[in-house]
């Protein structure tokens, strides 16, 4: 585990929900004295509840799934090479299934893109690394659950990667190697935007094939979106997340 990761690691989690609310509370109990400290905790306390609302979640996670529509299934076959998916975390020593296993997002991820590659009929390449306590990399693992339950072949795996950028730089050599310049790129949809643009900067033309949207496809919001819910929150972390990662993006280039 490299200096960088961990330093990435705590820089994300004090400016990621709840991470980032909880350290200006701790900033206003540490200098609770001054004048200013009570008004950065009712800051803190307001920015964490507005984390938690439904209705905020969705307008932030919209602002990354709007910008890529999903295919429709009577589309006709997209003029690629090939179908890429990326994959996004294990469900490590999974006692049900005897080890390593996909995550929620990893397998909704997997499914989509078995049913890409099952209706335009395209080969597949899987990418994503083994963490530290990790038995499998997820392109494996993928490759498995492609494999057994969905009769799906993966003709790559890509299994030296820790994230997006890694994912990218990685996945392009092999793909160009077999002659392949355009993808159909399988992620959820709030990821879409910063995967895109790491895949097109490695070199690739993407054809985005977004899966999992959280947002509404319209405004019409109920009583319950405007009411705190823990689901909220992790929708809310999503978009900062791709928020914050694009804009690193910016700043590198």
């Amino acid at each position: 585990m490299s200096f960088a990761w961990i330093l990435k690691l705590l820089i994300s989690t004090l400016l990621l929900p709840p991470g980032n609310g909880l350290a200006l509370l701790g900033v206003a109990g540490v200098f609770r004295r001054r004048r200013w400290a009570f008004g950065l905790a009712v800051a803190a306390t307001a920015l964490t509840l507005a984390q938690c609302l439904p209705a905020v979640a969705g307008l932030l996670i919209a602002s990354l799934e709007n910008q890529s529509a999903a295919i429709a299934p009577n589309a006709p076959k997209p003029e690629a090479g090939a179908i890429v998916i990326l994959g996004s975390g294990l469900a490590t020593d999974a006692a049900e299934y005897g080890g390593d296993t996909a995550n929620e997002r990893t397998l909704i991820r997997t499914r989509y893109g078995a049913t890409l590659a099952r209706r335009y009929d395209l080969p597949v390449l899987v990418t994503g690394g083994k963490l530290l306590n990790d038995e499998r990399s997820e392109a494996e693992v993928m490759a498995d659950i492609l494999r057994s339950e969905f009769a799906v072949e993966a003709r790559w795996q890509e299994a030296g990667s820790m994230d997006t950028a890694g994912n990218a730089a990685r996945s392009a050599p092999i793909l160009k190697a077999a002659g392949i310049q355009r993808i159909v790129l399988v992620t959820h949809a709030f990821h879409m935007p910063r995967a895109r643009l790491l895949f097109e900067q490695a070199g690739l033309e993407v054809i985005p094939a977004p899966t999992a949207f959280f947002s509404h496809p319209s405004f019409d919001w109920l009583l319950s979106d405007f009411l705190p819910q823990a689901k909220a929150l992790q929708i809310s972390y999503y978009a900062l997340h791709e928020w914050l990662g694009l804009a690193w993006i910016a700043l590198a280039h």
